[in-house]
C-alpha cells in the first residue's frame, strides 16, 4: 500500500512544489483538493522549473466528498491543536494506505470535517515561539516518520 499526501484548497504553489518533490523523492501519492489558489498546466510547470512534476503520482479532486469517495485508509489531520505528537501513532503496517491531510495555509481544514475526527490529530512538537511549522516541513516530516517506521521500502 501507500503512504498519501492530500492538500486541501492549497494556496502557496512554493508548498505544494516542494511537498511534490518530497512525494517524487518517497514514492508518496500527493492528492490535491480544488480550488488551488495556482494553476498547475504545463506551462505554469515549466516556469517554475518543476522538472520532476511528472514523476509525482497526483490526483485532483473537485471536493472534499469526492476525495473520500473514492480512497479508503487510515486518515489523519494535521492541525496544530492535536493532541497527540506525530510519533505516538504506528505506520509501520505496508499494507495499509496512510493519509495525511493539511489543510489550506490561511484556513486550515473545514471546521466539520474536524469536528468528526478528533481521534486523528496530529501535531509536530514545537515550542510556543512559533504559530506553526512551514506545510512543507511539517509534511516532510510526516512522510519520512512513517517511512522510518516501515523500514524505508523501496528506498536506497
Amino acid at each position: 500500500m501507500a503512504i498519501h499526501v492530500v492538500l486541501y484548497q492549497p494556496d502557496i504553489p512554493a508548498n505544494t512544489g516542494n511537498i511534490a518533490l518530497t512525494c517524487a523523492a518517497t514514492d508518496t501519492a500527493l492528492h490535491l483538493i480544488r480550488p488551488l489558489g495556482f494553476s498547475t498546466d504545463e506551462e505554469m510547470i515549466k516556469r517554475a522549473g518543476l522538472d520532476f512534476w511528472h514523476l509525482v503520482n497526483i490526483t485532483y479532486y473537485d471536493s472534499l466528498d469526492e476525495f473520500f469517495s473514492k480512497n479508503q485508509g487510515e486518515f489523519y489531520y494535521i492541525e496544530t491543536f492535536g493532541e497527540q505528537t506525530h510519533s505516538s501513532y504506528d505506520f509501520s503496517d505496508i499494507s495499509k494506505d496512510y493519509y495525511f491531510m493539511f489543510g489550506k495555509e490561511t484556513t486550515g481544514l473545514p471546521k466539520d470535517l474536524l469536528e468528526k475526527h478528533r481521534d486523528h490529530f496530529l501535531r509536530i512538537p514545537m515550542n510556543q515561539n512559533v504559530r506553526s511549522l512551514n506545510l512543507s516541513s511539517t509534511a516532510a516530516i510526516l512522510v519520512y516518520e512513517a517511512l522510518r517506521q516501515q523500514g524505508y521500502p523501496h528506498l536506497k
